[in-house]
């Protein structure tokens, strides 16, 4: 059976909901169309999240990520849309997608954007700011 890029963002239940913990993901394949030339733009993404009651399945976000390879899309649009849909598909406690477009005209651009669920503090201070996604490697501190 052969896959097909799809828009349909499946989840599991979190294994562990009682704690926070932190899932880091890379993306280093993403690809979409700049909506005035028609080109490429490739991109690496970082997810990062503190799932509630959902977590994301695998194969449905690499589907998910393919479906817009054809598509014409601003950098700043499509990381608001994708983190859009991931909120709605999992509800996180704490979600950030981080967009690291490759050079194009001379110019490198990385789009940020984050969601916090209201109210939610996290039960051990994790210092998310810290987080260093070229290295993989996240600070916790206790509070």
């Amino acid at each position: 059976m052969s896959s097909k890029p799809s828009k349909q963002l499946e989840t599991f239940a979190n294994p562990a909901p009682q704690r926070d913990f932190h899932i880091h993901m890379q993306i280093p394949e993403f690809t979409c169309l700049c909506p005035k030339t028609g080109q490429p733009d490739f991109a690496t993404l970082f997810l990062d999240y503190i799932p509630d009651k959902q977590c994301v399945e695998l194969k449905s976000l690499k589907m998910y990520m393919w479906s817009f390879r054809n598509e014409g899309c601003f950098h700043e649009a499509v990381t608001n849309q994708i983190l859009d849909d991931l909120v709605k598909a999992t509800k996180p406690r704490y979600m950030k997608l981080t967009a690291k477009f490759y050079v194009r005209g001379g110019i490198f651009t990385n789009v940020v954007a984050e969601h916090r669920k209201k109210g939610w503090k996290p039960q051990a201070r994790v210092d998310l700011s810290t987080f260093d996604s070229d290295s993989d490697t996240i600070r916790n501190t206790r509070g």
